[in-house]
């Protein structure tokens, strides 16, 4: 994990980052399965899905989530903190054996209307498989320490 100080003002419109890859296996759906209890058959039951457009079980929409997200926090900045997430969709099924990874790009900022000393970054989030196709896609709003107080 790397330490990256940066101010509201320091952050780019446009600016992108990459995480590195991670591959989806069986224990992630069962583990993700007993910490949520969501057990439903599209994730759990083979045969099941064996017969459905998929042909194979996919991961639990959250599952793809929580892994995307961790992906990112290779780089943290001790300037600002997660205020959420909005607009979460989940665009495309993840079978065990895909890798996914996870793009971040600084979309737009604004002033906090809360705290003066803060502003709000806006962050389009893409999880992409191994093909880059996007499999989950939503905006982080992150919370960031002005350089000079509006």
């Amino acid at each position: 994990m790397t330490e990256r100080p940066r101010h509201f003002e320091d952050i780019e419109i446009g600016e992108t980052r990459t995480t590195y890859g991670r591959t989806i296996t069986e224990t992630d759906f069962v583990v993700h399965a007993g910490h949520t209890g969501d057990y439903f058959p599209h994730h759990m039951d083979a045969e099941f899905m064996a017969k459905s457009e998929f042909g194979a079980r996919i991961a639990h929409g959250t599952l793809v989530f929580a892994v995307g997200i961790g992906l990112t926090a290779t780089e943290i900045n001790p300037l600002s903190f997660s205020y959420g997430y909005d607009r979460l969709r989940f665009v495309r099924p993840v079978l065990i054996g895909d890798t996914i990874r996870t793009r971040i790009t600084a979309a737009r900022k604004e002033d906090d209307p809360k705290r003066p000393q803060m502003g709000r970054l806006f962050e389009t989030v893409e999880v992409v498989n191994q093909r880059e196709e996007v499999v989950l896609a939503c905006e982080h709003i992150y919370i960031v320490e002005k350089r000079k107080p509006a």
